[in-house]
C-alpha cells in the first residue's frame, strides 16, 4: 500500500459506500464518515447509513454519533475527523473517508477557518430574534450590519443566515473574514488516493429512485414519525425525503406524491454535488460508469 489515506466522493446513491467496503476488506481500512447527514444517530434509514451487515463487514468511525438535535458543523467535523484518522492510523488501518459532503472533504484536504465558538446565549438570543422578526425582516437588518457575507446568502436558508448572524454578533466581525484564513487540514502533507464516482445521470437517478422505495419499505415513515418537532433551523431538518414524508403524516400530501417529490429533491440533490465536485475537485480522480467489479478494479489500480 503507497497511500497514506483514501478520499471517495460521490453524489448520494452513486455506490461509494459499497465501493469503500469492498476496498476496506483489501487493504485493511476504517471508513470515516464524510457525510453531513449519515452523522444522525435517529435517522439510519433516511440518510442511508450502514447496517449491521455492513458494520460487521469493517470498521466504521462518525456514523451516526450525533444526535439530530445538536449543531455540527464542517468545523466540528474537522476535528472528529482528525481523532478518527488517528484512531485509524494507531490500528494501522488505513484511513477511507467516505461521503458526498464537499465541504468535508475541503476541511480535510484544504483546512477550515478557524471560526470562535459561538456561546450558546447569543445562539439563542438570534434564533429568537428571526422568530420574532420573521425571516424577511431578520435577514434585512442582518444585510444592513454585513452586506457583503448577505450578498453571498439566500435569505431564505435558516442555516446559513443564522450562522452568520450569530457570528457577527459573538465575534463583532463577519463570517466571510473568518473564512478566508483557513487553518491546518488534518492530511496535509500526507500521500491520498482521491476519487469521484460519476454514474451516468440515468443510472444514478434509477438508483435514487430505487434506493427511496427501499428506504419506504425498511421503515422510513416510520422514522420520519419519530423525528417529528424537529426544530426547522437545524441542520438534520435538511435529511431529504423528511419534509415529504412529515407531509404523509400530516395528512398534506399522499405517500404516492410524496415519493415522487422525495425522488425529484434527491436527484436535484446529487446534481448539486456533482456541481461542487466538478468546481473544487476537478484534479481528483474521476470513476465512470455502473459495475462495481470494474470500479473497483480502477480505484484498485489508481493506487
Amino acid at each position: 500500500m503507497t497511500v497514506d489515506a483514501v478520499l471517495i466522493a460521490g453524489p448520494t446513491a452513486s455506490g461509494k459506500s459499497g465501493l469503500a467496503l469492498a476496498l476496506a476488506g483489501k487493504i485493511d481500512g476504517t471508513l470515516i464518515n464524510t457525510d453531513s447527514m449519515q452523522v444522525y444517530r435517529e435517522a439510519r434509514i433516511l440518510t442511508a447509513r450502514p447496517g449491521d451487515a455492513e458494520l460487521s463487514r469493517a470498521p466504521h468511525d462518525l456514523f451516526g454519533h450525533v444526535s439530530v438535535h445538536e449543531v455540527y458543523s464542517a468545523a466540528r467535523f474537522q476535528s472528529d475527523a482528525r481523532a478518527a484518522l488517528a484512531e485509524a492510523r494507531s490500528q494501522s488501518h488505513v484511513p477511507i473517508f467516505v461521503g458526498g459532503t464537499g465541504l468535508y472533504f475541503s476541511a480535510l484536504t484544504e483546512g477550515l477557518a478557524q471560526i470562535p465558538a459561538v456561546p450558546e446565549w447569543v445562539r439563542n438570543e438570534v434564533r429568537e430574534r428571526r422568530a420574532r422578526l420573521g425571516a424577511g425582516a431578520f435577514f434585512a437588518e442582518f444585510e444592513a450590519r454585513d452586506p457583503e457575507t448577505a450578498a453571498t446568502l439566500h435569505p431564505g436558508d435558516a442555516q446559513r443566515v443564522l450562522r452568520a448572524a450569530e457570528v457577527l454578533k459573538a465575534s463583532g466581525r463577519p463570517i466571510l473574514e473568518w473564512q478566508r484564513k483557513a487553518g491546518d487540514a488534518p492530511l496535509a502533507g500526507m500521500k491520498l488516493a482521491r476519487f469521484v464516482l460519476s454514474p451516468a445521470r440515468s443510472e444514478l437517478h434509477w438508483r435514487i429512485n430505487a434506493r427511496f422505495e427501499a428506504m419506504i419499505a425498511a421503515g422510513a415513515l416510520e422514522e420520519a414519525a419519530g423525528l417529528r418537532g424537529l426544530d426547522p433551523a437545524l441542520p438534520a431538518a435538511k435529511i431529504l425525503g423528511l419534509r415529504e414524508l412529515w407531509s404523509v403524516l400530516d395528512g398534506v400530501m399522499d405517500l404516492a406524491t410524496a415519493k415522487t417529490a422525495a425522488k425529484t429533491a434527491t436527484r436535484r440533490y446529487a446534481k448539486r454535488q456533482l456541481t461542487w465536485f466538478r468546481h473544487r475537485m476537478a484534479d481528483w480522480t474521476w470513476i465512470e460508469g455502473e459495475d462495481a467489479d470494474e470500479i473497483f478494479a480502477q480505484v484498485f489500480s489508481h493506487m
